[in-house]
């Protein structure tokens, strides 16, 4: 199993992203990148970059890199159905939440979408607002109800 094929077990088929452009963020962002493998082969994974706090990546966006991250911004976290309840998803927010500090950054940041945000509420995550209107813009290009939350680190 690969990572493409974690995300299509794990997100609606509007929701997946293409191969070249998950190969592009892990280009542009490889510290930020992990997998979780067993025996089948990948069965969770966590797509991270150095952001700043308020900027939103659109759904099928690359990482845009900025000058002055203060924020991990979680982009894609998803764990197989098989692996589900092995605890693999907060562990691979722990990692990222070290790299994060070990980086300099203050915050995290992500969006939370389908039906996701008690998940990141239990990780101590919050919803932020208002944004500003690029933003919300961005937001809007994920499907349903997306929420962008952020933590300290």
């Amino acid at each position: 199993m690969s990572v493409l094929d974690v995300q299509a077990h794990c997100y609606a088929v509007a929701m997946q992203e293409d191969e070249t452009t998950l190969r592009t963020r892990l280009a542009t962002a490889p510290q930020s990148a992990w997998v979780a493998v067993d025996a089948a082969g990948v069965c969770a994974y966590l797509v991270a970059y150095p952001s700043s706090l308020g900027k939103i990546t659109p759904l099928g966006a690359c990482f845009d890199l900025t000058w002055a991250p203060d924020s991990l911004y979680l982009h894609d976290l998803a764990v197989s159905a098989r692996a589900k309840g092995k605890g693999l998803g907060p562990a691979l927010v722990r990692l990222a939440w070290s790299v994060g500090r070990d980086l300099g950054l203050g915050k995290s940041t992500l969006v939370s979408v389908q039906q996701s945000q008690g998940f990141w509420r239990r990780l101590g995550y919050e919803p932020v607002v208002p944004l500003q209107a690029s933003q919300a813009a961005n937001l809007a290009t994920y499907l349903g109800v997306a929420c962008y939350m952020a933590r300290s680190l």
